[in-house]
């Protein structure tokens, strides 16, 4: 029997290693003046902005699978697939802060969270599906209009990137922002 511990575990254990590989990531200086700091900036940011939104996928993550009864092969399948373009942040995350926020890293950014978005969606149908129409989950997830709102807004900050790179990154930054208001409707479900 497959169990949803099981797979939030595995799924715990997958985002705390992207989070450490992100940090890692992150060059401690060979001088010990605040000069040697300013090259890092870039790829601090970069790091902010992706530990944001790893935490908001940790986040909403567990409060989907609380709500689910159990699991099958094809959630746990779409839940790889949600872990397989999380792992991808660590690797846009350093190109972009490596590279100052420069326009085909800031662009591949921006493609990796749609994909991740998209990914979520996969999950929660599966989900849905599983525990069908009447379940808490469904009610809780409803329509997702924050889903699809980030999505459109990912998809414009990529095509925007084209042209300004900067204009790319403020939008990610604000999708991040929204979704730090924490989305209560799960949690409100599984509780009443």
């Amino acid at each position: 029997m497959i169990t949803k511990q099981r797979l939030e575990a595995f799924s715990d254990g997958v985002i705390a290693i992207i989070i450490t590989i992100m940090v890692l990531e992150i060059k401690t200086p060979h001088a010990a003046d605040l000069e040697s700091l300013k090259p890092l900036i870039p790829v601090f940011i970069s790091y902010v902005l992706s530990f944001l939104y790893v935490g908001i996928y940790w986040t909403n993550h567990h409060h989907m699978i609380l709500a689910a009864k159990s699991v099958n092969g094809k959630i746990l399948w779409a839940n790889l697939n949600l872990l397989f373009w999380l792992s991808l942040i660590p690797f846009v995350t350093a190109w972009m802060g490596e590279n100052h926020f420069a326009r085909w890293p800031v662009i591949f950014y921006g493609i990796i969270l749609i994909l991740n978005s998209l990914a979520y969606k996969l999950l929660a149908y599966m989900l849905v599906r599983h525990h069908g129409s009447d379940s808490v989950l469904n009610k809780a997830i409803g329509r997702d209009l924050k889903g699809w709102f980030s999505i459109v807004v990912y998809g414009i900050a990529v095509a925007a990137s084209f042209i300004n790179s900067s204009a790319g990154l403020i939008l990610y930054f604000l999708v991040a922002a929204l979704w730090l208001i924490p989305d209560r409707r799960i949690e409100r479900s599984v509780n009443s």
